[in-house]
C-alpha cells in the first residue's frame, strides 16, 4: 500500500510551518495531495512526488551519483513504488539500490528525525521512449549518517559513478543553503537512552511492551526501559531519568553510564543508544507502568522463554556475566514467588510411555484430559504468556492449564 495522502500531507504540513516561503512554490504538491489520484504514482500528472536521500560520511561530506539519464551529481533517489509503505522508506530502498548502502548502515540525522530536510519541485522533459509528456517532480528529501565506512557498490544499469562532495558544493543550490543552516556533521551520537536495572542479585527489571501497535520499537517483546531524548533533556542523563519517571515511576539508585548499544529501528535503520545502568530492589508491581503491559523481575536462565529481541538478549545475558550474582550461601537473599499448581494424573501400573502402550488395547482412542486453573483476586484475573513455541495458543496470554 503507498503512502497515505493524509501522512503525506502532515509532513508537507511541518515542513512549510519551518519554510512559509515555499508555499506557492509547493502549491502544486499540495493541489496532488488533494487529488483522488495517488500522488506517489509515476502516472500521476502534472506531477508526482519522488524520494531521495541526503548521506552524510564522518567528515560531513555528501554522497552524491551520477545518473546515466542526466548525468548530474545528485544526491540519490526515485520514484515511490507499490511496497513503498513511507516516503522515509522510499528514499531509503532508492539508497541502497542504487549505491549498494544498506539502511542498516544509516542513521537518522536526529535535527530532524523522519522529517524532510527539502522539498523541491524538479521540471522533468518529456521522454518519448516512456511516453511519459513533461511533468514535475515533487522531491522528498532525508538525511542520514553514515554509520562506519561502506563503500557504495552502485547499480551500473542507472548510475555511472559517485562522489562525496563538500556542503558548500551541494547541489541543488537550495539544498545546500538548508544544510548550510542546520550545520550539520557526520558525527553519529546516540539521543536514545535505556537503562539496565538490577537488584545485584541476578534478577533484571524488564517490561513487557504493548503487543499490538506494530508502528513502536519491539511490539510484543520484553525489553529494557528507555526512550528518545527531548528537547528540555541538556544531557542523555537526563533523559533516561525522565524516561523512567515517566514510564515507571521508577527512580533507582547509581545510575551510571554502561555502553553504547547499536539496535535496528523499525524502519531498518541503525539506532545508536546510550546504556545506562542502575540498581532497584523493590516490588515492580508497586510501580505504574504509563507504557507496555507488564513489569516483572527476569533472570537470565528465563530469558530464551521469553520473547524478546536478540540484542535485548544479548544485552542482559552480557551484563549478568560481567555482574555475576552473589551466591545464596553469601548472605544474600533471593526472589520469593507466590503459585498455585494443580496436577491430574490418571494411570495403571507403570506409568513409562513402553508400559502404557503395551497395555493400550488395539484401536483404543485417547482422550487427552486437561485441567484449566481460573485464579482471581482483588478483581484481577492471573494470566500467563505462553511461549513462543507452544503447541497451542503461543505468543498467547491465557489461563494456567495442564493435561
Amino acid at each position: 500500500m503507498p503512502p497515505s495522502h493524509a501522512r503525506i500531507r502532515s509532513l508537507l504540513s511541518d515542513y512549510l510551518d519551518h519554510h512559509p516561503s515555499e508555499r506557492d512554490a509547493l502549491a502544486g504538491l499540495s493541489a496532488a495531495l488533494d487529488a483522488a489520484t495517488d500522488a506517489t504514482g509515476r502516472s500521476a500528472l502534472p506531477g508526482h512526488i519522488t524520494c531521495g536521500g541526503v548521506v552524510l560520511d564522518a567528515d560531513g561530506r555528501v554522497l552524491h551519483i551520477r545518473h546515466r539519464a542526466t548525468r548530474l551529481p545528485l544526491p540519490p533517489g526515485g520514484h515511490v513504488e507499490a511496497g513503498d509503505d513511507t516516503l522515509l522508506g522510499a528514499a531509503l530502498r532508492e539508497i541502497e539500490e542504487e549505491t549498494g548502502i544498506p539502511p542498516s548502515d544509516l542513521v537518522l540525522a536526529p535535527e530532524f528525525g523522519r522529517a524532510p530536510i527539502d522539498i523541491v519541485v524538479r521540471p522533468i522533459d518529456a521522454d518519448p521512449v516512456r511516453d511519459e509528456p513533461a511533468h514535475e517532480h515533487y522531491d522528498f528529501r532525508f538525511v542520514f549518517r553514515l554509520a562506519g565506512s561502506p563503500a557504495p557498490a552502485l547499480r551500473q544499469e542507472e548510475v555511472t559513478g559517485f562522489v562525496w562532495l563538500p556542503q558548500d558544493e551541494v547541489e541543488p543550490p537550495a539544498l545546500r543553503a538548508k544544510l548550510r543552516a542546520a550545520a550539520l556533521n557526520g558525527t553519529v551520537t546516540p539521543v536514545n537512552a535505556s537503562a539496565v536495572i538490577h537488584d545485584g542479585r541476578g534478577r533484571y527489571l524488564l517490561h513487557l511492551r504493548d503487543a499490538n501497535k506494530p508502528e513502536i520499537w519491539a511490539p510484543g517483546c520484553w525489553d529494557v526501559l528507555g526512550g528518545g531524548r527531548e528537547p528540555g533533556d541538556t544531557t542523555l542523563r537526563d533523559t533516561i531519568v525522565r524516561e523512567l519517571r515517566e514510564e515507571a515511576g521508577l527512580e533507582p539508585d547509581d545510575l551510571e553510564p554502561y555502553r553504547i548499544e547499536h539496535v535496528t529501528g523499525t524502519d531498518g535503520t541503525r539506532v545508536p543508544i546510550q546504556l545506562f545502568t542502575g540498581r532497584w530492589d523493590g516490588d515492580p508491581s508497586t510501580l505504574t507502568l504509563t507504557e507496555g503491559q507488564l513489569l516483572a523481575w527476569i533472570r537470565p536462565e528465563q530469558l530464551p522463554h521469553l520473547t524478546m529481541l536478540p540484542t535485548t538478549r544479548e544485552l542482559v545475558e552480557r551484563h549478568a556475566a560481567e555482574h555475576p550474582a552473589p551466591s545464596p550461601g553469601a548472605g544474600v537473599g533471593v526472589g520469593v514467588g507466590v503459585g498455585v499448581g494443580v496436577g491430574v494424573g490418571v494411570g495403571v501400573g507403570d506409568c513409562t510411555a513402553g508400559a502404557a502402550a503395551a497395555s493400550v488395547p488395539s484401536g483404543t482412542v485417547p482422550h487427552v484430559v486437561g485441567v484449566h486453573l481460573h485464579l482471581e483476586r482483588e478483581g484481577k484475573v492471573l494470566l500467563g504468556l505462553r511461549h513462543p513455541d507452544a503447541a497451542y495458543a503461543g505468543r498467547t496470554w491465557h489461563s494456567l492449564a495442564v493435561h
